[in-house]
């Protein structure tokens, strides 16, 4: 599963009417152009503008010039949201064996892809049943309908579970230069140990949201860092994250194209072991033990 993915993968939860609320043509041309620039991975899951950009993001596959086989569709399952799509009284989880089975058939027919290069866990619920889980893999699996299975947002103990029953190929987490839990925790590690993807969303955390007195210590490495690397701010945030070994993949939520070509060329720099860590104690506030 390793470097199946293209080295940035375009997050599609903004496309819709949480946010851009793009509409057939515009997410066509943003399919063709994050193509072109070498990003042919494109991230989901059911629940994104209310369970609506995956049906919108299909009609405009549907009419962009690029082949499905060059790209590599991902979705996830699991979270009910409370919503007009399907009023529940309350946000839960749900992993029962045919509503994985479902969700997945699902998203292939919104998505008009056939299959979908890997599927997902959304978020880990309490009730999780690792054999429910791995009965619906390996059906979606024997039917062509997943080529692989992964989890989001979950801790080591808990992948460990599902992997006793499935393979996991990949966990995607939120970390970043902000968001630096994933180090510390086990979570690399346990990746790196298991042979599991790293995917990030959230990538560029709050570096360019936040004014706090760590953004202000980190863009202070940052601009020295710029001129020394000929680099954009974003894309060194980018090269940090993508230094670790474990081979961490960006989900980038830029619905821009111009911030999406920067991003698409942040895996050309190499960071230095001294750079990555100034930029760590510079978002800790202290040195490292």
């Amino acid at each position: 599963m390793k470097n199946s993915f293209s080295s940035v993968i375009v997050g599609c939860m903004d496309w819709g009417s949480w946010r851009r609320n793009f509409d057939t043509s515009e997410m066509t041309e943003l399919i063709q152009e994050s193509v072109s620039l070498g990003l042919t991975s494109f991230d989901h899951a059911d629940i994104y503008g209310d369970y609506t950009v995956e049906e919108q993001f299909g009609k405009a596959l549907d009419k962009a010039k690029v082949s499905r086989q060059d790209l590599q569709i991902i979705s996830k399952c699991g979270i009910q949201y409370a919503c007009e799509a399907r009023p529940h009284t309350v946000k839960h989880y749900q992993y029962d064996t045919a509503y994985i089975i479902e969700s997945a058939v699902r998203s292939i027919e919104h998505l008009r892809c056939d299959y979908l290069d890997l599927f997902l866990l959304h978020r880990p619920s309490p009730l999780m049943r690792p054999e429910a889980v791995a009965e619906a893999v390996n059906t979606l699996k024997e039917q062509g309908k997943i080529k692989a299975f992964g989890v989001s947002n979950f801790t080591p103990s808990q992948t460990a579970l599902m992997a006793s029953k499935t393979e996991i190929a990949v966990n995607q987490i939120q970390c970043s230069l902000t968001h630096l839990t994933p180090f510390f925790d086990g979570s690399l590690d346990h990746m790196m140990t298991h042979g599991i993807q790293p995917m990030a969303w959230s990538p560029i955390g709050k570096v360019f949201k936040d004014k706090s007195e760590a953004t202000y210590r980190i863009h202070a490495v940052l601009n020295r860092l710029c001129e020394e690397y000929q680099a954009t701010k974003d894309q060194i945030v980018l090269a940090w994250l993508m230094t670790h070994p474990s081979g961490i993949i960006p989900v980038v939520g830029t619905t821009q194209k111009e911030r999406l070509a920067t991003a698409a060329k942040a895996a050309e720099i190499k960071l230095s072991e001294i750079h990555w860590f100034e930029l760590l104690v510079a978002s800790q506030g202290h040195k490292v033990p």
